[in-house]
């Protein structure tokens, strides 16, 4: 039994609470199974329904329709006792032909790994500049062609710790399906969130060479990215 316990509730309109229920294994055998052993950290998924009181310690993810549902139902940057709160907004993939599932492995995924949407890592370039790349374990890798199945469910790729230290080599192991080959690599349909020190621009998303903006590259309302660049004091609590 871990210590992270994470609610799942459903909200949303164009999936039932049903086909929800069916994809929880999948993500729990990839949450201890294969994403624990790499970053040591586990945890629980438990369904509740949208009528449930949901416990206090308790983290959550909700999955909605879009942004705009987000606003109007009130689920903001923190649980209502302030712990960590994730988003999937499923009409948002279904309408552009992404997958769920793999966007609600990629949400719980990095709410373990950065659950205050806090963490980054520095990059000197010189003495006096250099970047800071946020601490997203599938951002890289995000893309629903690098996937991977268990029991039939698409769940996402996973950085591990190693993506995020410069000094190793090739040969060393970057992500779960093995698809990165260096340090901060990007690949195809991912992207990374940055923060040059030096020109002082604020977080922004890169892509790979040449790779067109995609719509899961914007920080949609609610989304990690668009906190990550709110200013702190002007974070939300739900008020469910």
């Amino acid at each position: 039994m871990a210590q992270i316990k994470i609610a799942l509730v459903n909200p949303s309109t164009c999936l039932t609470d049903t086909e929800i229920k069916k994809v929880i294994p999948a993500l729990q055998i990839q949450i201890t199974r294969d994403f624990a052993p790499a970053w040591g950290i586990d945890a629980d998924l438990i369904f509740f329904k949208k009528s449930t009181k949901i416990p206090a310690d308790y983290w959550q993810l909700i999955i909605l329709d879009n942004s705009d549902q987000a606003g109007a139902l009130g689920y903001h940057d923190l649980t209502k006792s302030g712990m960590p709160i994730g988003k999937v907004f499923a009409k948002t993939d279904i309408d552009n032909d992404a997958s769920w599932t793999n966007t609600m492995s990629h949400e719980l995924l990095e709410m373990l790994g950065d659950p205050d949407i806090n963490l980054a890592v520095f990059e000197q370039n010189t003495n006096t500049s250099g970047r800071l790349y946020a601490y997203e374990t599938c951002d890289a890798c995000e893309d629903d062609s690098l996937g991977y199945k268990i029991n039939g469910v698409l769940v996402s790729d996973f950085v591990f710790p190693s993506y995020f230290e410069s000094f190793r080599k090739a040969g060393t192991q970057f992500d779960f399906c093995k698809h990165i080959k260096k340090s901060f690599e990007i690949l195809k349909g991912g992207y990374l969130s940055v923060y040059d020190v030096k020109n002082g621009n604020g977080w922004q998303s890169i892509s790979a060479a040449k790779a067109p903006a995609t719509y899961q590259m914007r920080g949609h309302v609610g989304s990690r990215r668009e906190r990550r660049r709110t200013e702190r004091s002007n974070w939300i609590k739900s008020i469910l």
